[in-house]
């Protein structure tokens, strides 16, 4: 029996479609730069997107006006 991994089980499943275009870019990106899991890659970088996104908008004391003075 294998022993089990810690950390968090991925039971959840995103679905997304590309069209050819978006699918070559994709797979030549995977090629050119070995990527060899590329459910990992893709789940890293979205994952990637979001927390700067997060970041970017995280609420602040002062506006953004105010900071600039």
């Amino acid at each position: 029996m294998k022993p089990k991994k810690k950390g968090a089980n991925r039971t959840k499943h995103l679905l997304f479609s590309l069209n050819e275009e978006e699918y070559a870019l994709v797979a030549s990106y995977v090629k050119k730069y070995k990527i060899e899991n590329r459910s990992r890659w893709c789940r890293e970088t979205i994952i990637a997107h979001i927390l700067k996104c997060l970041d970017q908008d995280y609420p602040t004391l002062f506006g953004e006006n105010e900071m600039r003075r």
